[in-house]
């Protein structure tokens, strides 16, 4: 049997929890007994309360004496919620070969504690940068989830799905974790290195469009040539623009910029990040050449923008 402990910080989904705790539920009931138990635990002597609302009586994880797999599932300001007293119980219980799963803002409490360092990680495609730039002694790596020896990471609660499944087939077999998608109805697995997309394609997309979508969304900050595009669809530069202008009457590169651009805004209206790190963040030039696109699109400059938010820097 599995001893699983899965802490729980404040203003955390439902969704990154349930994705955590239910398919060991679904394990344990196709295989017919109790591979797997588990506690809720808490970062101290408070109840924890989910972004909806369900409150998680409070447990603190300073009393768990130990377990086989430890998983921390955070959301909102987890980097806030560490103390001195959480990040020694994170460590103590992380000791030997306990495995460590981080759910979405999870990584970051990992991270505050030096679990990650010299491992591959990720977390949610919002934070990838300002991650990276805060824990350099870890590889960023923007994926869906990633797995490091004993150190895995989800970058939200889709693939958090995917990873337990994951840790399900490898401590129990393929089958049973192929039953249990089963009974989730989840029948396609993404590959765990697929890059997180920021803006996924809509209906309008068809398969070629899609796929360029998909390239150009792993490639904003350092952009590619649109012939270079078309080469891993193996198509011509002619035949993608025909796809484009087909379905939305504009041509691919139109479609990139507008990707980067909208990336550059919400980088402008929900960060702190200066302006001349998001215009080389999202392939743009220079700070002015942003400025130039972002007041044309969105009718005033970046900088204007972020007044209006308070966001001034």
């Amino acid at each position: 049997m599995t001893e699983i402990a899965i802490l729980v910080l404040q203003n955390t989904n439902m969704l990154s929890l349930a994705t955590a705790v239910d398919p060991l539920r679904a394990a344990n009931r196709q295989a017919g007994s109790d591979l797997y138990t588990w506690e809720f635990l808490t970062p101290n002597a408070a109840p924890v309360e989910l972004t909806s609302g369900l409150v998680v009586p409070a447990n603190p994880i300073h009393r768990l004496p130990s377990c086989d797999v430890l998983i921390l599932v955070a959301g909102f300001d987890p980097a806030a919620q560490t103390s001195p007293r959480l990040i020694a119980s994170l460590k103590r219980l992380t000791k030997d070969n306990t495995t460590l799963l981080a759910i979405d803002g999870g990584a970051w409490l990992a991270a505050k504690a030096g679990l990650l360092d010299t491992h591959k990680a990720t977390t949610h495609w919002e934070d990838l940068q300002i991650f990276a730039e805060t824990f350099p002694d870890i590889t960023v790596e923007n994926a869906r989830y990633v797995v490091s020896g004993e150190r895995w990471t989800s970058g939200g609660a889709a693939p958090a799905l995917d990873m337990m499944l994951h840790l399900i087939g490898q401590r129990h077999g393929p089958q049973l974790a192929a039953k249990v998608a089963a009974g989730f109805i989840h029948m396609t697995q993404a590959t765990p290195s697929d890059p997180q997309i920021r803006h996924h394609p809509t209906a309008d997309h068809n398969a070629v469009t899609a796929r360029a979508h998909a390239i150009m969304e792993a490639h904003l900050d350092a952009p590619l040539f649109i012939p270079d595009i078309a080469a891993r669809l193996g198509l011509s530069p002619r035949r993608l623009q025909q796809h484009f202008q087909s379905q939305f009457s504009h041509s691919p590169k139109a479609h990139y910029a507008s990707l980067r651009l909208s990336e550059a805004h919400r980088l402008i209206t929900t960060t702190r990040q200066d302006l001349h790190s998001i215009a080389l963040t999202t392939g743009f030039t220079s700070q002015s050449s942003l400025s130039r696109a972002h007041k044309a699109h969105y009718g005033q400059s970046p900088r204007a923008t972020r007044n209006a938010l308070h966001f001034a820097q």
